[in-house]
């Protein structure tokens, strides 16, 4: 009879095949099969990574995992003592340590980037691709990084803005720079909720190199005003357009277009991409889920599933417009 382990093992294997990534046995290892390569029980000092993920043929994160139900950040010193046991023959990417490293349930997943200035572990969907950690490896610094240093190197530019939007986004700013990843901006009917998004969606890309930002509407009305905005919007730096500097697409089909530094869509319509439906009907997108909240209220709850078309690191950013 499977034990709890493996039965969390085997979740594991299909969230990491769902990534891109190659699983293998540590006896049948082969480096050359595919791009990211997840090797099981990999030796490492004091015992025996669950998984070693490897890039290029580089070893770049490790994987605990552990049975479903116990607390993912209890593990979370012990996958970081694999991570830094690395023994020194097998080629890697970092020094002391690796920079990558996850737990996981198989139903619960958190994920550290150890080069962040205060490393600590974030809820996560599934694992990323081995892309995507190949392309963070190569960058000098991290989104966090970035994020904690913009206030300071790149104070806000108040012209133009009202006093309460500056003050949004300056405590917006704020608040990510402490690694807070959720916040809420408040403001009354007409004060401009959305010219200060677009603000702060410039500051995010051109500053903390953002590499896609999705705003999210609830009805296609609201999506069609917020593509206005950012058509309209003129940098402070320079005067250029946004659309000058940054593609901006509102989504009018299921098909995202990757060159875009902003997507605009309903979360219908996310739902239905993410539930892998190749179209969806725009006339479902006039009405806001508010006014539709008896109707829904009556359904049994949707699950989301992954969808390897849209990958976790697709976006870094989410904007919900309410």
């Amino acid at each position: 009879m499977p034990t709890p382990e493996s039965l969390a093992r085997q979740q594991i294997d299909q969230l990491l095949a769902a990534s891109g990534w190659t699983v293998q046995d540590r006896a049948g290892m082969n480096l050359y099969a595919s791009r990211g390569v997840a090797v099981r029980e990999f030796p490492v000092e004091g015992g025996f990574a669950d998984y070693m993920l490897f890039v290029d043929r580089k070893a770049m994160g490790v994987v605990e995992a552990k049975k479903v139900g116990m607390t993912l950040s209890g593990v979370a010193e012990q996958a970081g003592s694999y991570a830094a046991g690395l023994q020194q023959h097998v080629p890697h990417i970092g020094k002391d340590r690796l920079p990558f490293v996850y737990e996981s349930t198989g139903v619960e997943s958190f994920f550290r980037d150890e080069r962040d200035p205060e490393p600590r572990s974030r809820r996560v969907f599934t694992f990323h691709r081995p892309e995507m950690l190949a392309e963070w490896s190569e960058d000098s610094s991290t989104l966090r990084a970035l994020l904690r240093q913009m206030p300071l190197i790149n104070p806000l530019n108040t012209a133009g803005l009202w006093t309460a939007q500056a003050e949004a986004i300056t405590h917006l700013e704020k608040s990510f720079a402490q690694d807070k990843p959720r916040a809420l901006i408040q403001m009354a009917t007409g004060s401009g909720k959305t010219y200060t998004a677009v603000s702060f969606v410039y500051r995010l890309i051109k500053f903390a190199k953002a590499k896609r930002v999705l705003f999210l509407v609830d009805r296609n009305n609201l999506g069609r005003q917020a593509f206005k905005e950012f058509d309209q919007y003129r940098t402070p730096d320079d005067g250029r357009k946004f659309t000058e500097l940054y593609n901006v697409q509102h989504l009018q089909s299921n098909t995202l277009d990757p060159v875009s530094k902003v997507h605009i869509t309903t979360i219908q319509r996310l739902y239905s991409m993410l539930s892998g439906e190749p179209e969806y009907d725009p006339e479902n997108e006039e009405d806001s889920l508010f006014g539709m909240g008896a109707t829904l209220d009556a359904q049994p709850p949707r699950e989301v599933h992954y969808n390897p078309a849209i990958p976790i690191e697709t976006y870094d950013f989410i904007v919900v417009d309410e």
